[in-house]
């Protein structure tokens, strides 16, 4: 039998009349997965409103190790700028002591002279600054030395002189005294000697110390500066064979 176009009217308005029987078609027309769409709708949204919290709260985290690691940062620079003070204090202590220690080493080189000197000369005498000057001025007045190679020859440690043991002839020592010697001591004893003897005196560029350092000994041989380290007296020349 033909359903008709009055009859599906008719059971239109029942349904509207029959709720309980429109949710009975609904269940009969509809698959389960499309009846349950509202609630995995409804689910799904609260998934979403749970991640999106989830979401905000490690953004919220985020931030604060951001910030701790910003701050580490800054604490890290502090300390770094501290270590480099703290390296640049230690390097000038350092060469404070070493200057110290030099010019302790320097005066004991002066007043114990007659001992460190023994090996080389006799009857040895320190000059004095006022000693030293008024021969450099007279050597400029004379034209051997210029105010600027004077003040060269002034600016060495110790000038010693004496009697050569050998031969007993008048030797001036132009010596350079270093913890460590280095070899811009060798250089200055070697120059400024050089420079003393231009007025007319025999000298000799002395090196003392309490180690001359290796770099330093060959120039010290070549440019025939003695060693003197610790009451040890080394003479210029070729090197000694192992």
């Amino acid at each position: 039998m033909a359903f008709t176009v009055s009859e599906f009217r008719e059971l239109l308005q029942l349904l509207e009349q029959q709720p309980a029987w429109r949710a009975e078609l609904r269940r009969w027309v509809l698959t389960e997965e499309v009846l349950a769409l509202p609630q995995t709708v409804h689910e799904l949204a609260e998934a979403q409103r749970r991640t999106e919290e989830r979401l905000g709260q490690l953004a919220g985290h985020m931030d604060a190790l951001t910030q701790r690691v910003e701050q580490l940062a800054v604490r890290m620079e502090e300390l770094i700028q501290r270590m480099e003070q703290l390296a640049e204090t230690q390097l000038q202590m350092g060469s404070d002591l070493e200057r110290l220690k030099g010019s302790d080493l320097e005066r004991r080189y002066r007043e114990r002279a007659h001992a460190y000197f023994s090996r080389l000369l006799r009857r040895t005498h320190v000059l004095s600054g006022d000693e030293l000057s008024r021969r450099l001025d007279e050597a400029v007045l004379q034209g051997q030395l210029t105010e600027a190679e004077a003040d060269a020859v002034l600016q060495a440690d110790v000038v010693v002189r004496g009697r050569r043991r050998e031969d007993g002839t008048e030797v001036y020592l132009v010596v350079e005294v270093s913890w460590g010697v280095g070899l811009s001591d060798v250089q200055r004893a070697s120059e400024r000697a050089a420079l003393l003897a231009r007025t007319g005196i025999l000298t000799l560029p002395v090196v003392a110390g309490f180690w001359v350092t290796p770099e330093a000994q060959e120039p010290a041989r070549a440019l025939q500066v003695w060693q003197v380290t610790d009451g040890r007296v080394v003479p210029p020349g070729p090197a000694p064979h192992s």
